[in-house]
């Protein structure tokens, strides 16, 4: 049922995708039917798939980059108090500036390459990683925390024993909410600026008007993100055995 279920939701977005072609009458060049995708995928598997590695490439650096920096963050706010009063509020302000806003600027100091799309990725991915962190070691049950101070455990085996571990559940969505959104800060610095790419071979497409390839890469780019995610969610699930999910079938 886990390889018939999503399957089956493929096939019925394709139907319904069909439907819409049908009934609409749009011509090829502006919503191409799925079977035109699929030859045009076929025909550029080879390129698509090219493009796609650099892009995965630069999510996965992301992933990274953000996810350290945001669990060092999240530490540095919960145990240090001046850098609370300080980073936070530069935190906070930071996700009032549009990250799209950045890309431009990103592309114009760390070049076409990998280094701005993966940069792009990381501010886009630090927020939840820091927030839903932050948020888990600071809301750890206080009874632990007491029992540890009457204990006289040290603060660094109360942070390495009772809060990183209690907190780990909430690293954990934040973890989910920045895979669901990493290959947005990739794809658009490649739209911004780029040699390579799916974002940089759907903006040359859509120029040309090969909508159908355009697509196809676009496709490409959601199957790639919707297996990152749930192979990072699967991982989580391992890791975090003691978090059971309640949630009813």
């Amino acid at each position: 049922m886990r390889i018939l279920r999503p399957l089956t939701i493929a096939a019925g977005i394709v139907f319904l995708w069909q439907i819409i072609v049908w009934l609409s009458g749009a011509p090829h060049f502006i919503l191409p039917s799925p079977t035109n995708v699929a030859i045009a995928w076929w025909a550029n598997h080879m390129m698509i798939l090219g493009h796609a590695g650099i892009t995965l490439l630069e999510i996965a650096l992301g992933l990274f980059f953000g996810t350290v920096l945001g669990i060092s963050s999240a530490l540095m706010l919960a145990y240090f108090r001046p850098a609370r009063r300080w980073l936070l509020p530069v935190l906070v302000a930071s996700q009032a500036v549009p990250v799209f806003a950045l890309a431009p600027i990103l592309v114009l100091w760390l070049g076409y390459g990998i280094a701005s799309k993966a940069a792009m990725a990381t501010l886009i991915i630090y927020f939840p990683v820091t927030a839903g962190f932050f948020d888990g070691l600071r809301r750890t049950e206080p009874g632990w925390t007491d029992l540890a101070r009457t204990m006289r455990a040290s603060r660094w085996t109360t942070l390495t024993r009772i809060r990183v571990p209690a907190a780990l559940p909430a690293l954990a969505s934040g973890l989910r909410v920045a895979t669901a959104v990493a290959p947005i800060g990739a794809v658009v610095g490649e739209w911004v600026g780029a040699s390579a790419g799916l974002g940089y071979l759907m903006l040359h497409a859509n120029g040309r008007l090969q909508t159908d390839l355009m697509f196809a890469a676009l496709l490409t780019l959601a199957v790639f993100a919707v297996l990152i995610y749930f192979i990072v969610d699967g991982g989580l699930r391992r890791a975090l055995p003691w978090q059971p999910d309640h949630l009813q079938a």
